[in-house]
Order: C-alpha cells, then structure tokens, then sequence
C-alpha cells in the first residue's frame, strides 16, 4: 500500500496557524515598534543620559518588541521643528524633550511655567510642574497629536554674553541674544533692554563663535555640557526663568500601544524625570566653579531689579492664561 505523506501538509497547517495568532498577538499589543525621541542638545546633557536609560528599560521591559532611538543634538530638527513635526503627524519625531513653554506657540497656557521669577528653588519649581495647573494648561495640547508622559528639568536659566559682567538689568541693554522661539523667554528678555532672536539650539555655538550673537540664556548643566563657555566670557547667574520640560509623545503613537505598554512607558518615563532631576540639581550645584575653571568669570547680581523689570511679563500675558493665573496666584501663597 502506498504511504500517505501528510507531515508537510500537516506543517502547512501548522504555520499557518501560528502565522493567524502571531498576527493576533502583534495587532493585541502593539507590534514592533520604533519610536524615535528627539532632543536639541548634547549627548551628555542629563535629558540625554535620562533619555538612555529610559530606553534600555522601555527595550528589556517590552523583550524588545518597542525600541527606543535617541537622536541628540537636534539631529531631527531644533525644538519648534521637531514639535511642529509630532503636530502634522510626519512619522519623523515620535517623542520629544524640550521646554513646555516651547509648545505656547500651539497652546498659550503652556507658558505659565516659564513666567520669570516664579520659583527660587528645584523642590517648588517640580511641584508646580506636576501639580494640576500645569497639567490643566497641558491639556490643550491633545488636539494637536501631542501627549505629555512626565516632566525633565532643564534648571533655572542664566545669562551668558561677550561683552561684560551683567550686573543690573541696564546692563542687558542692546545685547543680541539667541533665545529658542519661545514667546515668553523673548518677552522676558525684551523687558531686560536685550534684543532676543530666536535660533535652533544646534546653531547656537557656530553663532557665538562667529560673533553673530552677543549672548545667550541657558541652565549651568547646558552651558557647560554643551562647552558654551568656548564661546562666550561671562555668566551671570540671573535665574530669570525655570525650565521645566515636558516629556511628550505622539498622540498617534501612544494610540498604537497597548494598555500594558503604555503602563511600561508612562512608568518609565516617570522613573527617567526623576533621574532627570537628581542629575540637573547636582550639576547645578558643582559645574559653576567647573566653568570657571574652563575660563568663564562668574557673578551672581542682586536679582530684586531683574524680578522688577520683567514684572510686565506676567501682566501683559495675565489674560492669556485666564483663571489659571489666579490659580497659579493661590498655589504661590500656599508654598
């Protein structure tokens, strides 16, 4: 009797078996997926390091079926391109970290925490970030595809220039100073007497050096990671405005996951900032007299006039954030 052969037959079944739940299982959680952060400054900048590690864990935690790629030094485009980039949707930045005042140009509210002067120290300026006043402002982002997972810290941001020691806010006047394109940092400077113009933080060096600008504004961990002090001669410690960044995805990225991976990513995340956080206080506290080693002089002015003539600022845009600010008024008297 002729034998008959079913074990490649069987094996057909069998793949094709297999080949209907793996498709199952992939559309249930997700599938693959890259996702593509992308950030404007250095590799050893904090959010970067932070970024890294929450890569890794967002790698071992999904068995690699979502992988992590960080693009520093604003590979993908400066700030306003990446986050114009997530708005329409063009598959080239899925995450971002940058300041949340950047997003104002999208959503108004998102610079409340930008206003200057509003913090005098890392605890209070963190609490305000993840109370409920920044996350009420934050939800008009949804209806630009943009989702906030947590908050970096980016430090409180200083003056550094080219031409003399800042001491009192007349000494601001003139200057040319890069700012990111961000209304409320260019308004704060423009009621300093300086001439903000705004620039991708990846051609703020070539332009310092070549003398294009006078000056520039950033936290001490920036200035020193991304060697600044190369090109410019004076810092002063001004504080003028608290960075606080947001941590943002795709709201069509975070769609395509499934409840238990957007779990691992929001908690990993959360686990970065804090990351984040520890590293920006720290250098905060030990890289100015690094600086100064590398050549910058260093002074700390009596900010009272600087808090008096950027108090416009916060008038002039009290409208913009409507019950917020009465909000943002009870929240300061409380800390």
């Amino acid at each position: 009797m002729k034998k008959v052969r079913i074990l490649p037959v069987l094996a057909m079944l069998v793949a094709a078996a297999l080949s209907t739940a793996c498709g199952k299982a992939s559309k249930e959680t997700g599938g693959p997926l890259t996702l593509k952060i992308g950030v404007s400054t250095a590799e050893s900048d904090p959010r970067n390091i932070a970024a890294q590690a929450f890569a890794d864990e967002i790698g071992e935690k999904t068995g690699g079926v979502i992988t992590v790629v960080i693009y520093p030094s604003g590979q993908l485009g400066g700030d306003t391109q990446m986050i114009d980039a997530m708005v329409n949707n063009s598959g080239k930045v899925d995450m971002v970290i940058t300041d949340a005042s950047n997003f104002a140009t999208y959503e108004p509210k998102m610079g409340i925490s930008a206003l200057p002067f509003l913090f005098d120290d890392f605890d209070t300026a963190w609490e305000f970030m993840d109370s409920s006043i920044e996350k009420e402002a934050e939800e008009g982002l949804s209806k630009y595809n943009l989702h906030v997972l947590t908050h970096y810290c980016n430090g409180f941001r200083c003056v550094t220039n080219s031409k003399h020691p800042i001491e009192k806010p007349e000494d601001m006047a003139g200057l040319i100073i890069r700012t990111p394109e961000n209304p409320i940092i260019m308004a704060t400077m423009s009621a300093l007497g300086a001439n903000p113009q705004p620039l991708p933080f990846s051609e703020l060096y070539p332009s310092l050096r070549q003398g294009i600008y006078d000056a520039q504004e950033n936290p001490v961990p920036v200035i020193y990671n991304n060697k600044l002090f190369e090109v410019q001669q004076y810092l002063s410690v001004t504080n003028h405005i608290y960075s606080g960044m947001c941590f943002a995805i795709t709201q069509s990225a975070w769609d395509k996951l499934s409840a238990e991976q957007q779990s691992i990513i929001q908690e990993a995340a959360e686990a970065s900032a804090e990351y984040d956080r520890s590293m920006n206080r720290e250098q905060t506290e030990s890289l100015l007299s690094e600086l100064i080693k590398e050549g910058m002089e260093v002074n700390e002015p009596d900010l009272a006039p600087f808090q008096e003539a950027t108090a416009s600022v916060l008038t002039n845009n009290a409208s913009t954030y409507g019950k917020l600010m009465d909000e943002l008024e009870e929240w300061k008297k409380a800390h």
